[in-house]
């Protein structure tokens, strides 16, 4: 019997590695919801890019961006497509990428000061 509740991997796809659906059962006792938490905060601390409570929208865009630059330098046919596509060697598409995971968004915006 399948569970009809279907959700992101740990909530929202933070990154690309979490935006496969997997079958996460809903919390029927507060221990359930403890464990689940634990593993959501373990996640969290584990890799920068799953975000968390107080992720900012510059952070998370941050985040998505470079993780496409690693994808489309991690997958040949997707280099050789850029390079085709830009009239560039290869070497220079992947250093471009590298470039571009420097501030792929640019700098981050000013906080505002809580006094």
């Amino acid at each position: 019997m399948k569970h009809p509740h279907f959700r992101f991997r740990y909530g929202l796809p933070f990154h690309s590695i979490y935006l496969r659906w997997t079958f996460i059962p809903v919390p029927s006792t507060m221990t359930d919801r403890y464990n689940i938490h634990s593993q959501l905060e373990h996640l969290q601390s584990k890799y920068i890019g799953t975000g968390h409570a107080d992720t900012t929208k510059w952070e998370w865009l941050v985040n998505q961006h470079r993780d496409s630059y690693c994808s489309y330098m991690g997958h040949f046919d997707l280099l050789n497509y850029f390079s085709i596509a830009e009239n560039e060697s290869k070497a220079r598409v992947r250093f471009n990428l590298m470039e571009k995971m420097l501030q792929p968004c640019g700098p981050p915006a000013d906080k505002p000061d809580d006094a």
